[in-house]
């Protein structure tokens, strides 16, 4: 087994992009049965552009170092999965932020970085075809990703409470 672990950016972009994963998964399930309550959908647009920000860096930073290798006791069919569903959640957590970009763009409501700043709207009007598949792409894409979370999470707790290895411990 390797006592190696993930380098202190990679384990801090690795957290703080989960949190805001899981929190902007929640906001996006709650906000239409609370949107008498409270409106939720700015504070997700935001968490949304910074979780595609963090992503970039968080890419950027991977192509500048080399992982820890993998433990021993991870299979051949382990590594398989874990490298798909890795790959995927990157794959989503651009594809998100996008596709509710796009389609934020062609609604009425500015957009805005936590309120702080106006972000750019993307050319595209309410009636293009563009908005509405990025809508629909954004909801499916959200319920795959509330998915992958859970199957990475488990995941992570098999490794570490039944096989009783270091693969969580990599990312402490």
């Amino acid at each position: 087994m390797s006592d190696e672990k993930y380098n202190r950016g990679a384990r801090a972009l690795h957290w703080i992009i989960a949190v805001l994963v899981i929190i902007n998964l929640a906001l996006g399930l709650l906000h239409d049965p609370l949107e008498k309550v409270v409106q939720l959908i700015p504070l997700h647009k935001s968490i949304g552009l910074t979780v595609l920000i963090l992503t970039l860096g968080r890419i950027g930073w991977r192509l500048s170092w080399t992982r820890p290798p993998w433990p021993g006791s991870v299979t051949p069919f382990e590594r398989g999965v874990a490298v798909t569903t890795h790959f995927l959640l990157y794959v989503l957590m651009l594809a998100l932020p996008l596709t509710g970009w796009v389609f934020s763009s062609a609604g009425k409501y500015p957009l805005t970085f936590f309120g702080l700043f106006p972000w750019p709207k993307l050319p595209i009007s309410k009636d293009n075809p563009l908005a509405g598949l990025a809508h629909e792409v954004h909801e499916v894409f959200g319920f795959v990703m509330l998915g992958l979370v859970v199957l990475h999470v488990l995941a992570a707790l098999r490794h570490h409470f039944l096989l009783k290895d270091r693969v969580l411990r990599r990312m402490w």
